[in-house]
């Protein structure tokens, strides 16, 4: 299985997602069944490692994000994943626009999908600490849900 997790830049709430389900599947032992990206919908983070107040939060809930870099999402994203979850719905409404019309991909919203309070994960890019400890905290729970959605069907 392969998914992919898309917000704005790249550097803050996408590679989050990233990092926690790598780490919910080494701890499951699933690490190498299912494949685990993020990009963003724009381009201006591309090679930029993660933002460093993103960097620190994960870190101090043991999600190492150090190796991860910036990436724009690709047409051919949209086969070579199973399933692109979208931060936000104005990330969503870019991905439909973007996606090629033999596309496999399932697309959806990350948080929506797995019936949490809410439908997206705010962008913590210009607030304080607090935002990415929200986000960090929505994401590990919606990371529960998809972790037993794939355990489901690996």
């Amino acid at each position: 299985m392969r998914v992919l997790f898309v917000c704005l830049g790249n550097i803050c709430r996408s590679p989050t997602a990233e990092g926690v389900l790598r780490h919910k599947l080494r701890e499951a032992g699933l690490q190498e069944r299912v494949e685990v990206d993020s990009a963003g919908t724009g381009d201006w983070h591309v090679g930029k490692a993660a933002d460093l107040r993103t960097r620190h939060a994960a870190q101090q809930r043991g999600y190492d994000l150090s190796a991860l870099r910036g990436r724009q999402v690709q047409a051919a994203d949209f086969n070579a994943f199973d399933l692109i979850l979208a931060m936000d719905t104005s990330n969503l409404r870019d991905l439909q626009q973007l996606r090629p019309g033999n596309a496999t991909a399932e697309l959806d919203l990350f948080l929506r999908r797995y019936q949490l309070q809410l439908d997206e994960v705010p962008d913590p890019y210009y607030g304080g600490a607090d935002g990415f400890e929200q986000v960090l905290d929505l994401i590990e729970q919606a990371c529960e849900g998809l972790l037993c959605e794939i355990k489901g069907l690996l």
